[in-house]
């Protein structure tokens, strides 16, 4: 199967969309690891239907205007990591989670690494939030854009709540 790809200038890097059949499959970084999201072969279409509404939305998320995505989701991964990626979608705008909490979500309390690991291949970064996702005691710990990008949209979160 081919995925759809049109790229996204951002506040954060230039962004990689990518599309399937059944909706978004990926949000990758510009320095991303090949190996951390594996993905068949792409052609750029940015006409694609849900490439072109994920634009739209991710700008109005950065313009500090939309606050929840409302986009088809293609997760790729193990049943595990999906559940993962839902709990994720649960986080609300502007607050964190750690790695303890979302694996105690997910019913599986002893699981933090885990979950971490999962958190780390997140495929669809900023629309399922893994930016939210923190350290115990609230450190901003790894993340697949830089710890300078989660940053960033931790602010702009915590700033557009505080508008």
């Amino acid at each position: 199967m081919t995925l759809a790809f049109t790229i996204l200038p951002s506040p954060v890097g230039d962004l990689t969309l990518v599309a399937g059949d059944h909706g978004l499959v990926a949000i990758l970084w510009p320095d991303d690891d090949p190996g951390r999201v594996r993905l068949d072969r792409r052609t750029e279409q940015p006409e694609h239907p849900v490439l072109v509404e994920t634009v739209r939305q991710l700008r109005a998320y950065f313009a500090g205007t939309l606050e929840r995505f409302d986009l088809p989701l293609d997760f790729r991964g193990t049943d595990f990591q999906k559940r993962v990626w839902a709990a994720l979608l649960t986080i609300p705008f502007g607050e964190t989670r750690s790695y303890g909490e979302i694996a105690r979500q997910i019913g599986h309390p002893s699981a933090s690494r885990a979950v971490g690991a999962a958190n780390g291949r997140n495929p669809i970064s900023i629309i399922a939030p893994c930016h939210r996702v923190v350290g115990s005691a609230g450190a901003l710990t790894g993340f697949a854009g830089g710890l300078d990008a989660k940053r960033y949209l931790l602010d702009l979160e915590s700033r557009r709540l505080a508008a």
